[in-house]
C-alpha cells in the first residue's frame, strides 16, 4: 500500500487512527498496541500477502535471539547478524552473484525467480541494530507485542528511517499518546500533506523529464549536451522531492499517533561539501553505516590510510545496499572517492592554517562543486546499467557536441552563423524543447537551495527526533514560513491536500521502495 494512494488516505489511515484512539480512550493500552501491529501488518501485506511470512519469521527469530544474545555471547551475536544478512543476501543478491559467477566462470546456478520482499533491507538493518544494542546492554525488549510494533510500525516500515529501539519504544510507555490530541493531529496532518504535495505534484512531474532521457540512453540514443543535463538535473531533483516528500509523510504519520521518529532528510543540496551532504541525506542510513560498519572497521582510529580504506568499504557496501547492480556499487564508490578527497582537502587547509569557510564567493563555489558531483553520481544510481550511465556522462561532458533546438535558429538568427562556427548545431531534439523544462527545473532548484524545508517550517512543534551529527537544532525560518495554527495555514494545508489527492490517479511508487 502506498502513502500516495486513495485507499491509504481515505480508508486505511482514518480506520487506523480511529481504532487506536478509541481503544486508547478505554485505557486498554496493550490492545491499542496490538491494533497498531495488526494494521501495520495489513499495510505491509497489501502488496503481497506472501511477504508476511518472511517479516513475521524475521520478527520471531530476532525477538527470541535477542533474549539469547542478552547473555553476552559475541558468538551468538555474530550468528544472529549472519542469519539476518543471509536472509537479505538471498532475496536481494542471489541473482546478482549468480549472474556474475556465470559471467566470470561460465558456471550456471539454477535459481528460481526470487521476488524481493518489500522493505527487506530496512527491517533487516533495524533488527541487526537491535541485536547489537542488546549485546552492548543498550536495549532489550521483553514484551513480544512491543517488539512486533518496533519492527512493523507502518509510518516507517517501508522506506525508513532506520529507528533504534531505544529511540522509539520508550515513547509508547507515555499514556498521553493513546488519547486524541487536536494539536498533535493537526501538526501530523499538515506535515503529511506537505510531503504528499512534494511527491505527487513536484517529484512525479520531474519524472516526466528524467525518465525519457534515461530510457533513450538505454536504447543507445545519442543525447545532446542539453538533453543529458536536463535528464540528470531532473532526476537529481526528482529523487530529492520524492525522498524528502516520503520522509515528511513518515514523520507526519508517526506524529499522528504521538510518536517522534528520526529526521531522515535535511536539505542536502544546500551542503557545501560531500561530508555535510551525507549528514543531511538519508540521515538514519548514514548513522547506521557509521555505527555498525565504519566504526567497527576501525573508523579513523588507525591512521589516515586505514581511515580512507574504511570510508571506501563503507560507501561501496552502502551503494550495494541500495540494489544488486554494479551501477549502485559505482555510485557508492564515487561518493567514497568524493569523501576521501573532501577529508584530504580539509587536512590540507588545516595544515596551512586556513579554517574559515570563506566569503560568499567561496561558499557559492563549494556548493556548486558539491551539487555537480552529486548530480554526476546520480546518473549511475538511476541508469539501468553502466553502459547507459557512461553514455549520459559522455554527453554531459560535451563529447557528443553542443546543440540547440532548431526553433532557436530563427530566434538567434543574427548569432546563428557565429554559433555554428563555435560548434553549436541546430536540429530537432526529442527531449529538450526549451523554456518549459528550463523554467520547471529552475523553480525546483530555487526551492531546494533557498526555501526552508518542511521540518524547519514545523520547528515550533518539533514532530521529529533530531539525530543529525553536530547540530542540536534546525535553523528557524522567518515567521512568514513558520507554521502555526491559523486560518491561513489551514487553507494552505487544505489546498495541498486537495490538489495532491486530485492528481493521485497518476501517482507513482516512491523511488526508495525498490530498496
Amino acid at each position: 500500500m502506498l502513502f500516495n494512494s486513495h485507499v491509504f488516505i481515505l480508508v486505511f489511515l482514518p480506520i487506523a487512527l480511529m481504532g487506536f484512539f478509541l481503544i486508547g480512550r478505554s485505557g486498554r493500552y496493550p490492545w491499542a498496541i496490538a491494533w497498531l501491529v495488526v494494521v501495520s501488518l495489513v499495510f505491509y501485506g497489501w502488496w503481497n500477502p506472501v511477504c508476511l511470512i518472511i517479516i513475521i519469521g524475521s520478527i520471531l527469530f530476532n525477538y527470541y535471539w535477542g533474549i539469547v544474545v542478552s547473555r553476552g555471547s559475541k558468538v551468538l551475536l555474530a550468528i544472529g547478524v549472519m542469519v539476518n544478512l543471509g536472509l537479505l543476501g538471498y532475496f536481494k543478491y542471489a541473482n546478482f552473484f549468480a549472474d556474475n559467477i556465470l559471467f566470470l566462470t561460465g558456471f550456471q546456478f539454477n535459481l528460481a525467480p526470487i521476488v524481493l520482499p518489500l522493505a527487506v533491507s530496512f527491517f533487516t538493518f533495524q533488527q541487526i541494530s537491535y541485536l547489537v544494542d542488546v549485546y552492548h546492554g543498550k536495549s532489550l525488549e521483553q514484551n513480544f507485542l512491543n517488539y512486533c510494533l518496533f519492527v512493523t510500525f507502518f509510518p516507517r516500515l517501508i522506506q525508513g528511517p532506520i529507528v533504534y529501539h531505544r529511540e522509539m519504544m520508550p515513547q509508547f510507555v507515555q499514556k498521553e499518546i493513546f488519547h486524541f490530541n487536536p494539536q498533535t493531529v493537526s501538526v501530523g496532518m499538515t506535515t503529511f500533506f506537505f510531503g504528499l504535495f512534494k511527491k505527487v505534484i513536484i517529484a512525479d512531474n520531474l519524472a516526466r523529464y528524467a525518465t525519457p532521457v534515461f530510457d533513450a540512453a538505454a536504447h543507445q540514443y545519442v543525447l545532446s549536451f542539453l538533453e543529458a543535463w536536463e535528464g540528470a538535473l531532473a532526476y537529481t531533483l526528482q529523487i530529492y522531492f520524492d525522498f524528502s516528500g516520503y520522509s515528511d509523510m513518515a514523520i507526519g504519520l508517526a506524529y499522528l499517533f504521538g510518536i517522534r521518529i528520526p529526521l531522515n532528510f535535511h536539505s542536502p543540496y544546500k551542503s557545501l561539501n560531500i561530508i555535510d551532504f551525507w549528514r543531511r541525506w538519508h540521515i538514519s542510513l548514514s548513522r547506521f553505516l557509521r555505527d555498525y560498519l565504519y566504526i567497527p572497521l576501525g573508523g579513523n582510529r588507525k591512521g589516515e590510510a586505514r581511515r580512507f580504506i574504511n570510508i571506501m568499504v563503507t560507501m561501496l557496501l552502502g551503494g550495494l545496499w541500495h540494489g544488486a547492480s554494479w551501477t549502485f556499487v559505482l555510485w557508492g564508490g564515487l561518493h567514497g572517492v568524493f569523501l576521501v578527497i573532501n577529508h584530504l582537502w580539509l587536512k590540507l587547509k588545516k595544515r596551512f592554517g586556513y579554517r574559515s569557510q570563506g566569503g560568499w564567493a567561496t561558499r557559492l563555489l563549494s556548493g556548486a562543486i558539491t551539487f555537480v558531483a552529486v548530480t554526476v553520481a546520480w546518473v549511475f544510481f538511476r541508469a539501468d546499467n553502466t553502459t547507459t550511465a557512461f553514455n549520459i556522462i559522455k554527453s554531459m561532458a560535451g563529447l557528443n557536441g553542443f546543440a540547440l533546438p532548431e526553433k532557436y535558429l530563427i530566434k538567434f538568427s543574427p548569432l546563428a552563423t557565429q554559433l555554428e562556427q563555435w560548434g553549436v548545431s541546430f536540429h530537432h531534439m526529442h527531449f529538450f524543447q526549451g523554456s518549459n523544462e528550463v523554467v520547471y527545473i529552475a523553480v525546483a532548484l530555487l526551492i531546494v537551495w533557498f526555501a526552508p524545508n518542511v521540518q524547519q517550517m514545523m520547528g515550533s512543534y518539533v514532530p521529529y527526533l533530531n539525530i543529525m551529527a553536530k547540530e542540536k537544532e534546525l535553523p528557524k525560518p522567518s515567521r512568514w514560513f513558520t507554521w502555526k495554527p491559523s486560518y491561513f495555514w489551514a487553507a494552505v494545508c487544505v489546498i495541498c491536500a486537495l490538489v495532491s489527492i486530485l492528481f493521485l490517479s497518476r501517482a507513482s511508487e516512491f523511488i526508495y521502495f525498490q530498496f
